[in-house]
């Protein structure tokens, strides 16, 4: 994909609409408040933004993952953290979609599609974060149900979310033992922490999910048994992708509002703008941006392909899309000097949005690795 389509035109000018007019006005507010805005998610479900990726027979919009790129993208220029939230529980429909059976598909995903329901993906644990395979949580088969026990870490949208897709060890170590199942937020033995206080996303909650002898019915098993881990990892292909995206948004809004500022602002008798030193400065913000876009969307045609190195490109692009979005933002939070600094502006606030993309959906190191692991196999 080097140039959108007509359709994907379409789309990017509805979402970036829907943003502009529903998000970016808000977004401060939410920051400040804590808020998280669920009646704003339900009316971004009636453009279709509940379900991406999920097929268009079972209420999805049946898009491709260099449209959905497009999608976050443009969502994220009026808030990265409610973006960065919608993709989360885009992936976890996909995942529902992808893996579940037709009664698991029909159970849940209307709900997820309207976002009436929303959703949460639980993997990583207060003891087992980078690696994953080392999870503790267990689902013990009792009769025609599964015991679940255990504490998830870090889990976006925790409370509010009525899905959650639970990964659980139900054989022995590693990766081959854990399972994944869904489990809804009103099952006896579930509970929450509190929300966490956090450096940015603040208008989605982050909490803990424990489950205490949650008993759900085997039926809730999604896909097969010991197919957990292999099913938590395709989610987060298309998961790092979203946050990829995200922080282009983000980083965009926040050099549009870095240029706007140059081009008002006066100092030693001219417009900021003229100074080339400036204005070199943008052109190398813009440039960068430009490349984590080409490599996102690269990433996105990959697995789009069922290219066998679109894990490792899905890597590339979270990797160098998030640590340059992060810098693009705080960059154009330098730009805008003092006034950078204040709330009011909005550029903190997407610094310190874009600073977590670092870190979630695998870190950034993490990625190196998957990275170097295919240099390597291919040596």
């Amino acid at each position: 994909m080097l140039t959108l389509t007509d359709e994907q035109a379409a789309i990017v000018e509805a979402v970036r609409g829907f943003a502009d007019e529903h998000l970016a006005p808000n977004a401060v507010d939410w920051d400040r408040r804590k808020h998280f805005p669920v009646d704003v998610l339900v009316k971004a479900a009636d453009l279709g933004l509940g379900g991406v990726y999920v097929a268009e027979e079972t209420g999805g919009s049946g898009l491709s993952r260099a449209d959905g790129v497009l999608v976050f993208e443009a969502l994220a220029t009026g808030c990265p953290s409610i973006a960065a939230y919608t993709s989360i529980h885009n992936m976890v429909a996909w995942m529902i979609d992808r893996y579940g059976t037709g009664d698991q598909r029909a159970r849940w995903l209307p709900g997820l599609c309207s976002m009436r329901d929303l959703a949460a993906y639980c993997l990583t644990e207060p003891g087992a974060g980078s690696d994953a395979a080392a999870l503790g949580t267990r689902a013990v088969l009792d009769g025609d149900h599964y015991v679940l026990d255990g504490v998830k870490q870090f889990i976006s949208g925790a409370g509010a979310a009525q899905v959650y897709v639970v990964m659980a060890r139900t054989g022995g170590p590693g990766a081959k033992g854990i399972s994944a199942f869904v489990v809804e937020r009103d099952d006896p033995g579930l509970s929450f922490g509190p929300n966490e206080e956090k450096m940015g996303w603040n208008a989605q909650p982050t909490r803990q999910v424990i489950l205490d002898g949650v008993r759900v019915p085997a039926s809730r098993l999604l896909g097969e048994e010991g197919g957990g881990f292999r099913i938590a990892m395709s989610g987060l292909n298309g998961g790092r992708l979203g946050i990829a995206a995200c922080s282009l948004g983000g980083a965009q809004a926040a050099l549009d509002a870095c240029t706007s500022y140059l081009a008002d602002r006066e100092a030693f008798g001219a417009k900021l703008l003229r100074a080339q030193a400036l204005q070199f400065s943008l052109a190398d913000m813009a440039t960068e941006l430009e490349a984590a876009r080409a490599l996102v969307w690269r990433a996105a045609a990959a697995l789009d392909a069922g290219d066998p190195r679109a894990a490792e490109l899905c890597a590339m692009a979270k990797r160098f899309a998030t640590d340059t979005g992060f810098t693009v933002a705080d960059q154009a939070l330098q730009l805008h000097g003092g006034y950078g600094y204040l709330t009011e502006y909005g550029i903190e606030k997407i610094v310190r949005d874009l600073r977590v993309h670092r870190i979630l959906e695998g870190t950034n190191e993490i990625m190196r690795v998957i990275v170097a692991r295919g240099l390597v196999g291919a040596a």
